[in-house]
């Protein structure tokens, strides 16, 4: 009496532990809606973004220095002078003087001449406005494929938990069959502390994938601006298998439009541009430059007299102790540098396209073996369970079965989201949604 005591008390702890907490009200988005999100509050896309504008603001900046400069002063002064001042006209001698003078000044300059520097300026700033435009989609596309990952996570962590709820179900049954048997006396004790041992299990992986869920659904909300979790929407067309694939095509097509390489390519024409920018300081400089004032004072009764002037200058540099052959050099070596970037940056899309439909097509072959293991899983247990109550099977050939269906299950959802994410992954690499 006291072990069937003490066996029904660790029964009862062990349904009462492995009981599921209440789920929490949280909000729940779709992948369209998490992307969007995470777009608009990511740090990495609003920088992106950012550098749009600066790039912009630069090509103004560089088209307006064909435009002539305006500047206009404004000025007054007061002096006063002591001693003994002879006042002309007036023939008398004060003790001092005090004289207010105010003008005005209007000055402007256009440089004629600039050695070609605003020219590789303008290269250089639109070639900075390609590069800016390029790595803003790539911090796009590199935000989305983060963002459908960890919505994937969540998904994924929400079908392991099924998974793992299926399995402590399955657990229970088996255990109310050995006790039932052990009850009526054509069971034995072992069967079931095994099967209450294989309940402790399937309770310990459910409690871990609930912890990972409740872990992605954090990481999910922190990605789309939310304090809290963040449940994800499920969606049948997420799971869809792609037709066969044109890998001939869609490596030209990663080569040419894949925002990664794109971005690279655009810096190493500014790079280049920089170059000439650099040897603009070989020619000289011709800049035209003008002048108008008006100037009065008290002495005069603020008469305002006008004052004019036109200079037409030149600068030529004819040695500045090798700091231009410095900066040819420095600009060269970062053309260089930005050539080999982009030289890799397209290899590294060739390279991680190869893997990424390396892992498309297994995890395509993973989804249907596992789906058949599901299959015979099932058909087995059953079989198992009916030997088990016939007395035919032992419990060990029963709870082997019931791990494997479990495992083949686990095999079903990882694959499935294995390809989902590869998917992704090739579109992130592309520059487009497969």
């Amino acid at each position: 009496m006291v072990g069937t005591s003490r066996f029904g008390l660790l029964l009862g702890l062990s349904l009462v532990w492995g009981a599921a907490p209440a789920a929490a009200q949280k909000p729940k988005l779709t992948l369209a809606e998490a992307i969007a999100r995470a777009n608009r509050v990511q740090p990495g896309v609003i920088s992106a973004n950012g550098n749009i504008r600066n790039a912009q603001a630069r090509i103004r900046s560089a088209s307006g220095a064909y435009l002539p400069n305006l500047t206009l002063n404004a000025n007054r002064a007061d002096n006063f002078t002591e001693g003994p001042t002879f006042v002309e006209g007036v023939g008398t001698v004060t003790s001092g003087s005090y004289n207010r003078s105010i003008g005005t000044t209007l000055n402007s300059s256009v440089d004629l001449f600039a050695g070609f520097r605003r020219k590789g300026e303008k290269r250089a700033a639109n070639a900075n406005r390609d590069a800016a435009v390029a790595g803003y989609q790539d911090a796009e596309f590199q935000q989305q494929l983060t963002t459908t990952n960890t919505f994937f996570d969540v998904l994924a962590a929400e079908q392991l938990s099924l998974v793992a709820a299926a399995s402590v179900r399955r657990a229970e049954e088996q255990l109310n069959v050995a006790v039932a048997k052990l009850h009526a006396g054509r069971g034995i004790r072992p069967d079931s502390l095994r099967s209450l041992v294989t309940l402790g299990t399937a309770q310990l992986q459910l409690v871990n994938a609930q912890t990972a869920q409740a872990t992605a659904e954090a990481n999910l909300g922190r990605l789309v601006g939310e304090d809290g979790p963040v449940g994800a929407v499920e969606d049948s067309a997420l799971y869809q298998v792609l037709p066969a694939i044109d890998t001939t095509a869609l490596r030209a097509e990663a080569i040419a439009n894949a925002p990664a390489v794109k971005s690279a390519e655009a810096q190493a024409a500014s790079a280049r541009a920089a170059i000439t920018v650099s040897k603009a300081g070989y020619y000289p400089t011709l800049t035209l430059s003008g002048s108008a004032a008006l100037n009065g004072s008290s002495r005069n009764s603020y008469t305002f007299f006008q004052s004019r002037g036109v200079t037409f200058g030149l600068n030529w540099p004819i040695f500045n102790r090798f700091q231009r052959e410095q900066g040819i050099v420095s600009a060269q070596v970062s053309a260089e540098v930005a050539d080999a970037n982009a030289a890799e940056a397209r290899r590294q899309v060739l390279a991680s396209l190869t893997a990424a439909l390396a892992a498309l097509d297994a995890a395509r072959i993973r989804i249907g073996i596992s789906l058949t293991s599901v299959a015979a899983g099932q058909e087995d247990l059953r079989v198992q369970q009916e030997r088990y109550r016939l007395g035919v099977a032992t419990i060990v050939d029963v709870l082997t079965s019931q791990e494997a269906l479990s495992q083949a299950e686990v095999d079903v959802v990882t694959a499935r989201f294995d390809y989902v994410r590869a998917r992704a992954q090739l579109s992130a690499l592309i520059g487009r949604t497969l």
